[in-house]
């Protein structure tokens, strides 16, 4: 029931109006994953981009995983200034083979976009970075991005984060700061929550007020009442 008395459901208001989310897409992205941030994050009232490498042109389009579904991006992470970034609550790396495939450079004297990018979000505490399963791929050749931070993983990563300098925590979600990082896919919706709590913390619960240590039963009245006198 409603506080009206109708039954009519009482709507829970969005939790992250006013806040942008960015995820870093390319080809072989899970379908599924990114698709649940998308409805997930803008059902809380977030607006959502889609980051990737352009190559020079104004979009480009991905393919997908499983189902080959197919994803446009329009937003150039070579060209995200650090004011756009400023104006980012969250930069999410997912899963599948978007980290490999971002961390590619055709110059291996220099890094590639998408670490530079990662390097100027870490230089932004207040912005949180979050990354799935192999997510981590991306920093892989800036170990001081996590050296010392406390994280999770794929089982297929452990040893990488190790040697990066890493806390490996063996959970499915680990929050250290501005750092929160999901052991799988299959944790997404975990890491979804986790990262939409760290942005809005739930209230907590109000304790029950107890009675008067020196009111003693007889005293008691319906509803909490204690009869004075």
């Amino acid at each position: 029931m409603s506080a009206n008395g109708s039954g009519a459901a009482t709507a829970t208001p969005p939790r992250l109006t006013g806040h942008r989310v960015a995820i870093l897409v390319e080809s072989d992205y899970v379908e599924h994953e990114i698709s649940y941030y998308q409805h997930r994050f803008a059902e809380e009232g977030a607006e959502v981009v889609l980051l990737s490498r352009l190559w020079g042109q104004d979009s480009l389009t991905f393919t997908g995983q499983e189902y080959r579904a197919q994803i446009t991006v329009t937003d150039d992470l070579e060209s995200f200034t650090y004011d756009e970034l400023n104006h980012l609550s969250v930069l999410l790396t997912p899963s599948g083979m978007v980290a490999d495939r971002l961390r590619f450079t055709e110059d291996i004297e220099r890094p590639a976009p998408a670490l530079d990018l990662m390097r100027r979000a870490f230089r932004l505490p207040k912005l949180v970075k979050a990354f799935s399963c192999h997510g981590l791929m991306l920093v892989a050749a800036a170990p001081e991005l996590v050296n010392g931070r406390a994280l999770t993983c794929h089982n297929n990563l452990v040893g990488d984060v190790r040697n990066m300098g890493a806390i490996y925590v063996n959970q499915d979600i680990v929050v250290d700061g501005d750092l929160i990082t999901g052991r799988t896919v299959n944790h997404c919706h975990l890491l979804a929550r986790t990262v939409i709590d760290a942005l809005d913390p739930p209230a907590a619960p109000i304790a029950p007020i107890a009675p008067a240590a020196d009111a003693s039963p007889r005293d008691a009245l319906p509803g909490g009442v204690t009869r004075a006198g």
